[in-house]
């Protein structure tokens, strides 16, 4: 049944609080983000926020969880290219995506704000780990490899990277480049020979995904990120 005129608004209006909230998070972290703030960015009233949100705690677990939105509509691959592929794209978007990025910072600050909310990484690990279930199911990776013991890895491993990265260097410019450096060095380790050479790990298949991204987005503006 198509959405009512009314279901569509409703969807849009937590759309654009939720991308609102994500650039005064982005910019001031969560304790210096204030309601007003977030309402003066997304240009709506208190009542359209509450509608959506119950306080500012449960609009930051909102932006926390929606990270997965910002990739995962976009990728069509499967087993552990899916999984290269899920972590190239997050190296490029967190330059890019607000949503994300904010997502991101309010994920590894989360203690300064009085939550413990473990569930953004357990998100990814679940998709990754299904990745990886797909891997084996292909007979792609090495015998003994535990899915859920290797997402749970890739998660680590990523958080770090891109703290490093955002001290490093400007805007995390260098994380696509760390990203491939951490498949090179983990590939002999996990897959099996046939996969490792068939497995596109590259600057080359970034700029791919990142223009099949573009491509998509424009000829279909509503399945862009949340």
């Amino acid at each position: 049944m198509p959405q009512q005129p009314k279901q569509e608004r409703a969807i849009q209006t937590r759309k654009e609080i939720l991308r609102a909230a994500a650039v005064v998070f982005d910019q001031a972290g969560f304790a210096g983000a204030s309601i007003n703030r977030i309402l003066t960015e997304a240009n709506l009233t208190a009542g359209a926020l509450y509608f959506h949100f119950k306080s500012k705690e449960d609009l930051a677990r909102a932006v926390m969880t929606a990270q997965p939105d910002s990739i995962l509509p976009w990728l069509s691959s499967e087993g552990l290219q899916r999984l290269v592929d899920i972590t190239l794209v997050w190296a490029h978007q967190l330059q890019t995506d607000i949503v994300l990025r904010a997502g991101v910072r309010l994920t590894t600050e989360q203690g300064a704000f009085g939550v413990r909310d473990v569930a953004p990484y357990q998100d990814w690990s679940r998709i990754m780990a299904d990745c990886l279930r797909v891997a084996v199911d292909k007979g792609e990776l090495q015998a003994g490899i535990d899915p859920v013991e290797l997402a749970e890895f890739v998660v680590e491993a990523c958080t770090g990277m891109q703290t490093y990265s955002a001290v490093v260097s400007e805007d995390r410019a260098d994380l696509v480049d760390r990203v491939i450096r951490m498949w090179r060095l983990m590939m002999p380790g996990i897959a099996v020979p046939t996969v490792i050479a068939r497995t596109e790990v590259s600057p080359a298949r970034a700029k791919a995904l990142l223009d099949a991204m573009t491509s998509a987005a424009t000829m279909s503006p509503a399945h862009g990120t949340p």
